[in-house]
């Protein structure tokens, strides 16, 4: 069974690299194009960072745009935590060199990797009121925030004090002829999802398409339930580890 990955390109790119490694026929066809946005608010966060309690990122691709303004002579605080609510964003962290005892994540083995299984983790720290916390996430193609306003929900509850950064844009991509052509014809293939986002760009790109005999895995059930709205007749919710999606792929064979 063919699959498509849906992430952005780097990262489509990578999985399907796993997913071949494992004896499986897998095609990038990313639906969300990352793009960078303006620096310089990024970079007054980092002047600001050692006066936040905590930064949250919501992605790998919020890590590298955050860290790519960083200013040279600037370090991670010891005294800001770095949360993130996957191993796939706390690993670009580590990567970006921020200390491990700085970084709160749910395990590599929790059920799920969502703003809820974070909060579980951050939730109870009685210092957040009053605290600052940086949430670095994306825009879409708009301007507006990208994703979900939980998470911040909750740390406002709390007493916190948030500041939302938009690090990075989420933009529909820009298909050429061959690709639309190449995507309204898989209606046999099995489409990962892993954003709700993708969804809705796929809809505005192939609006008259009709999925309803097309199978779609997807990350979470937000996920699955924007895919099972735009019409795809089989939807199944994986975790977003490679193990489980490889399994979930076999068994749809």
């Amino acid at each position: 069974m063919r699959v498509l990955v849906t992430r952005p390109l780097r990262e489509a790119l990578h999985w399907c690299e796993q997913l071949r490694a494992r004896g499986l026929s897998a095609e990038p066809l990313p639906l969300i194009d990352i793009r960078p946005t303006d620096p310089a608010p990024v970079r007054e966060a980092w002047d600001r960072l050692a006066d936040c309690r905590a930064a949250m990122f919501v992605s790998a691709n919020a890590v590298e745009a955050f860290f790519a303004a960083k200013p040279v002579a600037l370090v991670w605080p010891a005294q800001t935590a770095a949360w993130a609510t996957g191993p796939g964003t706390a690993r670009a962290l580590r990567a970006a060199g921020v200390p491990t005892q700085a970084l709160v994540a749910p395990p590599a083995d929790a059920p799920q990797f969502d703003s809820e299984a974070l909060w579980r983790l951050v939730g109870t720290d009685a210092g957040l009121a009053g605290a600052q916390v940086l949430i670095v996430r994306g825009t879409d193609a708009d301007g507006r925030l990208a994703g979900r306003p939980w998470l911040a929900d909750q740390l406002v509850a709390a007493g916190a004090r948030v500041h939302a950064l938009a690090a990075y844009a989420r933009e529909l991509p820009r298909w050429d002829r061959a690709t639309r052509e190449r995507a309204t014809g898989a209606t046999d293939a099995l489409w990962l999802f892993s954003s709700s986002d993708a969804v809705r760009h796929l809809q505005q790109l192939l609006p008259d398409a009709s999925w309803r005999a097309t199978r779609a895995l997807a990350t979470h059930a937000r996920i699955a339930e924007a895919a099972s709205a735009a019409g795809f007749g089989h939807v199944a919710t994986v975790r977003p580890d490679l193990d489980d999606v490889v399994a979930s792929i076999e068994s749809a064979r």
